[in-house]
């Protein structure tokens, strides 16, 4: 009986120790060994601190505010602490826990039974029956310590360790980000600005243009039709500038609001959208992408995490030691509760458990923990390739914009020399007042568009520089 018992109490421990078969994935994709022939280089600019790049004094004093008061890398700071709780939660589940205090209770046990029985003929002290209604008094230590064998305990601080470090490289990325949106924002308001002096002059000289045509009308050199044109071309520039006024108050706005402030005028430059924004500067290696993007970094750290979460699921299934201690003095009146050795108590204790039926619970979060793990390797892969695909992406933009200002600005001057021509030819009569309304409507608009080139050609280049993981430093 004893052989049979012994065996059925040891095939139990196994079955219920054996680990659901763990889940396998692929290893992350390799990442090509360049962006590009012309870019082969082991060089970065994503190594240089944003403020080596940015020259415009006011932008850099806009850029130290954001990043001191901006709502999202505040908010980003807290979940760091948030994720440092939890390490600090996960350290102390490997440490004993002691608790110290105090207990009062009464007990009273029926006569009829084998306690009530005995205390009835038992002398508690000398010549002193254990009492009917007994109190109990107790003041001291209680002590409980899951001991860590099967390593639950030590994967569950090494998954809240990663995610302090995943939430630190996340605030970086925030940080990132934030300097390339105020960047590209500050680049935005300067364009808006250029754009608004280019329609005002533009109104200025329709407003002349109508006035002449005015008066050619009255003389019976041109006619009402004519003179309806050129007012409508006002009215419409005209439109137009309000809407420019428009779009730099929202954009003012806009940059306020990444500083966590209320709406108030953006000091700025236009000079500094007017400089060539071309410097020389290398991408780098792709492999490079993993330690300078913080999004990376904080994905591989949220993959450290996710397999010491289905490491720490995965011991459960086996036997766990736990330890009960308790130390102090108990009596039952408070008058001998000090008295030694008589008051004296202790108790220690230790167990081995191992979950032996219905495992669903345990088994349930282990396939949890392993498809969240899955889910973490997909997205590293995924943004390993979204970062390689964005900065593929903005390096030929970044070149493409090069080329395309520099058809804007030929366009732009011979369209500006168009307008004398078409007005010589309009006042002596070999053109029409179409021809110089056209003239006049191309030229404003191949202006504006130069400055939209050249902007774009800013914010490129802080978006190469972003996608690149600079930014942060």
């Amino acid at each position: 009986m004893k052989r049979i018992i012994f065996f059925i109490i040891t095939l139990s421990l196994a079955t219920g120790c054996r680990v659901t078969r763990d889940t396998t994935a692929e290893e992350s994709l390799p990442l090509p060994d360049q962006f590009s022939p012309a870019l082969a280089d082991t060089t970065n600019l994503a190594s240089l601190p944003w403020r080596a790049l940015v020259t415009d004094s006011l932008l850099m004093a806009l850029l130290d505010e954001a990043l001191t008061n901006n709502f999202d890398v505040r908010m980003a700071a807290q979940r760091i602490e948030q994720a440092r709780a939890g390490v600090l939660a996960a350290r102390g589940q490997l440490l004993p826990n002691v608790t110290g205090g105090g207990m009062a209770g009464i007990r009273r046990f029926g006569l009829y039974t084998m306690d009530g029985a005995g205390n009835a003929s038992t002398d508690i002290r000398p010549g002193e029956v254990v009492p009917t209604n007994l109190p109990d008094y107790f003041v001291g230590l209680q002590s409980s310590w899951e001991v860590d064998i099967s390593g639950k305990l030590r994967n569950q601080k090494r998954a809240a360790v990663a995610r302090v470090l995943a939430s630190t490289e996340a605030r970086q990325f925030v940080i990132t980000n934030l300097v390339a949106e105020v960047a590209a924002a500050y680049y935005e308001l300067l364009a808006f600005d250029l754009e608004l002096e280019i329609i005002t002059a533009t109104v200025k000289l329709q407003a002349d243009a109508l006035r002449v045509v005015t008066i050619q009308k009255e003389n019976g050199v041109a006619n009402e039709l004519a003179v309806n044109q050129f007012e409508a071309q006002l009215l419409n520039t005209r439109a137009l500038e309000i809407q420019i006024r428009q779009f730099i108050i929202e954009n003012e706005s806009r940059i306020n609001f990444l500083l966590g402030r209320f709406p108030q005028p953006i000091p700025r430059s236009t000079a500094t959208l007017e400089q060539d924004p071309r410097p020389t500067f290398a991408a780098g290696t792709p492999v490079q992408l993993l330690r300078n993007r913080p999004d990376l970094r904080s994905a591989e750290l949220e993959l450290f995490a996710a397999k010491a979460d289905v490491r720490a699921a995965r011991a459960a299934f086996y036997p766990q030691l736990n330890v009960l201690a308790g130390v102090g003095f108990q009596s039952y009146r408070t008058d001998l509760l000090f008295q030694t050795p008589e008051s004296f108590a202790f108790n220690l204790l230790g167990g081995l458990w191992a979950p032996l039926l219905n495992r669903n619970a345990i088994q349930a979060r282990f396939k949890g923990a392993s498809a969240y793990q899955l889910e973490a390797l997909l997205n590293y892969q995924r943004s390993i390739v979204g970062a390689y695909t964005e900065v593929f992406n903005e390096l030929n933009r970044y070149e493409n914009l090069n080329r395309m200002y520099t058809q804007k600005r030929q366009e732009a001057e011979v369209l500006t020399r168009a307008i004398a021509t078409a007005n010589e030819l309009y006042r002596t009569g070999r053109a029409n007042y179409l021809e110089v309304l056209l003239t006049q409507q191309n030229a404003l608009d191949a202006r504006v568009d130069l400055v939209e080139a050249r902007k774009k050609q800013h914010q490129s280049l802080i978006q190469v520089y972003r996608a690149l993981g600079g930014g942060w430093r």
